[in-house]
């Protein structure tokens, strides 16, 4: 993995990979394999090889035909370069079924990721009407696996049920350990609303402070710019970006 320095304006991307059936294998072998590669790709300043779990957020079963890649980039030129004309890509199309990309402009981040803040923040929120997407990241330490997994399945359900959430997916680099969740909503309020009002999201945040169920965390809103491909079937954010699929 390499980072950039230079505190630029970084476009970033999450790719998503449904693997058809007889290439799980191959797919799950990418996560230890793929990372020499991207280190060399051209452009590329931050990358994450992801796994992910069923259901729409956390989650202790994991999903082997879904795997995604995160990247921040120096420019909109290098991203599409990649997406659209890598060999590497071109690797990944004859294993998938569909594959689905959003490219994300940050409006505001904290925390670290390795060690690192990803994410520059480039556009105000104030400036977005429309839909809004969240990655939430962390490191769970060890002590504070019972009590995390504990509300999980909790916390999912509230998820999937919040309104105008538009799609949603959990994510990781390791399973039980390191574990995001990547969230699209319709807006801010939508995204407020379930964030901050329900009691149950507030009880968890209140306890990863007291309880320190985190040794690395990190939070990150962004604007999606565009959506394509597949996922599920659909291309999720035609709706909200007015995109014809």
């Amino acid at each position: 993995m390499r980072q950039n320095s230079q505190q630029s304006d970084r476009l970033t991307t999450l790719t998503l990979f449904g693997f058809r059936k007889g290439h799980i294998r191959w797919g799950l072998a990418q996560m230890g394999t793929k990372g020499a590669e991207l280190d060399h790709v051209p452009g590329l300043q931050f990358y994450k090889l992801l796994g992910s779990g069923q259901g729409k957020g956390f989650s202790i079963k994991p999903n082997f035909r879904r795997y995604g890649l995160m990247c921040t980039w120096e420019s909109e030129e290098a991203a599409d370069e990649f997406l659209e004309r890598s060999d590497l890509m071109l690797e990944y199309r004859l294993h998938a079924y569909e594959i689905w990309t959003v490219k994300l402009l940050p409006t505001q981040a904290h925390g670290l990721w390795d060690g690192v803040q990803p994410f520059t923040p480039q556009l105000s929120e104030k400036q977005n009407e429309g839909p809004i997407a969240i990655l939430t990241r962390a490191s769970i330490n060890w002590r504070a696996l019972p009590q995390f997994w504990r509300f999980t399945p909790k916390v999912s359900k509230a998820l999937e049920e919040a309104e105008g959430l538009v799609c949603s997916i959990g994510l990781g680099e390791i399973p039980l350990i390191r574990q995001a969740t990547f969230s699209v909503w319709e807006s801010v309020e939508a995204m407020k609303a379930y964030a901050y009002r329900g009691d149950l999201h507030k009880e968890v945040i209140k306890r990863t402070r007291a309880e320190k169920w985190y040794s690395e965390e990190l939070f990150a809103r962004f604007i999606p710019v565009e959506s394509q491909g597949l996922w599920n079937g659909v291309n999720p954010l035609a709706s909200v970006l007015s995109i014809s699929e």
